[in-house]
């Protein structure tokens, strides 16, 4: 299934302002559809394409590579091993998995100083990144990251244009929609937060209406995250990293303990396998603010962070990994907000990819209880102008919220709004806005 996917109009500003000045780097995490969107691109926007495959290109192919010196010659013996004709500032040539044939991402310098044609990157930023070693890494590349679909997408996927609208039109109103109106919404919700974005998984759904099948396709995806991660570290730490995700955030804990996940050790030992997974695309990573304000870059602590996948279905799959497979009651419970467990995780995981999704940099910001051991925790922190919005994630018991109410006394200056992202209606508090969380997009 071909879907609607919000980086088509990225990629045409690319094409209309760049008019061949430089390549498009399409990076993203493996099955997140990024061949499929450059497939459609190139249909649709060029005379003619020829697509490149480097998992399965042709060893004549790759000899072309070896000598641009005469890149007449390069472009006639092209078009003859692939029977695809170019014409001038009207096609596009596609590389896919280009981190697999490096000589073919170092070849784009010369290939767009030349003019004639348009070119397209696809591949793995892990990937691209271990496999550039001896090779000039050319700096005529705009480079966009392809996320897992958001909950906008999968509401087009499903047919539905309308509700975005909707809550658009609604949200600077501030007024609650109405509990059977937010009942629907967050029904509605909860089956992005379990389906996720991955298209795979979106389209099994569609086909089957099935959450064991769609659970099956997500396990597929997880399996091959895991491919990827033994492929560059025998020793499974990076695997282990990224399989207790879940656990590690269901610890509320200020930050992930490494030495919990891999006995004794500690973050000196695994950073570059921390920056591994997140050159993967994989999870996201919020970073703790050592001083809450505008630019927040600038006092991240890059040793105290938490990390959260990139995509809430695939967590919902990771969150049950010691069973064969996902049961159908089990979704159907997360779905009817009925499961026995406190979900705070999950919702927390969602409003972290919400976040990415809409650009934003992941900060969080913990400090000491007076008179406990006990930490206040601020789930997020977004910057907007000269201030700074503060927000708790809420699956449950949201009338307290002193996390909040102690951040608000300490930063009082500092705030713009503070919200609580919760499954209830729209409410106003004390100076606190209180949101469900599929309005998270429009913070």
């Amino acid at each position: 299934m071909i879907f609607r996917r919000k980086i088509y109009e990225r990629m045409l500003q690319w094409k209309q302002e760049q008019s061949g000045k430089t390549a498009l780097l399409l990076k993203g995490a493996r099955r997140v559809g990024k061949t499929t969107i450059v497939h459609e691109f190139a249909e649709k926007e060029y005379r003619s394409y020829i697509q490149l495959d480097f998992a399965k290109v042709s060893k004549d192919i790759r000899r072309l590579f070896e000598d641009l010196s005469d890149l007449n010659d390069f472009f006639a013996k092209l078009q003859v091993f692939t029977q695809k004709q170019l014409f001038p500032r009207e096609s596009v040539i596609v590389m896919d998995e280009i981190q697999l044939f490096p000589p073919a991402r170092q070849a784009i310098k010369y290939l767009v100083e030349d003019g004639r044609y348009d070119y397209i990157e696809t591949g793995s930023l892990l990937s691209i990144k271990k496999n550039t070693t001896g090779i000039l890494i050319p700096s005529e590349e705009t480079r966009v990251v392809l996320n897992p679909m958001d909950y906008e997408e999968f509401r087009w996927a499903l047919g539905d244009f309308n509700t975005f609208e909707m809550l658009r039109e609604w949200f600077p109103k501030r007024k609650p929609f109405g509990e059977p109106v937010n009942r629907k919404l967050m029904r509605d919700f909860r089956n992005y937060m379990l389906v996720g974005g991955m298209p795979q998984a979106v389209a099994s759904y569609l086909d089957t209406n099935d959450f064991s099948q769609v659970d099956q396709v997500k396990r597929g995806i997880l399996e091959l995250y895991e491919d990827d991660f033994r492929k560059i570290d025998g020793t499974g730490d990076v695997t282990r990293l990224f399989h207790n995700i879940p656990a590690e955030l269901a610890k509320y804990a200020s930050k992930y303990q490494i030495s919990s996940v891999l006995d004794g050790k500690r973050w000196e030992d695994v950073a570059s396998k921390i920056g591994d997974l997140a050159d993967s695309l994989t999870v996201n990573l919020a970073y703790h603010a050592a001083d809450p304000n505008v630019g927040m870059g600038l006092s991240r602590d890059s040793r105290r962070l938490k990390l959260y996948l990139a995509d809430t279905g695939l967590f919902t799959t990771l969150m049950f990994q010691d069973k064969a497979f996902t049961e159908n009651v089990i979704y159907r419970q997360l779905l009817a907000d009925k499961l026995e467990a406190n979900l705070g995780y999950l919702y927390e995981n969602m409003v972290a990819q919400m976040l990415q999704a809409k650009g934003d940099a992941l900060y969080y910001y913990t400090f000491p209880q007076e008179s406990s051991n006990h930490l206040y925790e601020v789930d997020f922190l977004l910057s907007r102008g000269n201030k700074i919005c503060p927000i708790e994630v809420k699956s449950s018991g949201y009338r307290t919220h002193a996390s909040l109410d102690a951040f608000s006394a300490k930063f009082s200056r500092r705030i713009h709004e503070k919200y609580l992202i919760y499954t209830k209606d729209i409410a106003l508090g004390q100076n606190l806005l209180m949101l469900p969380v599929y309005l998270t997009m429009c913070l």
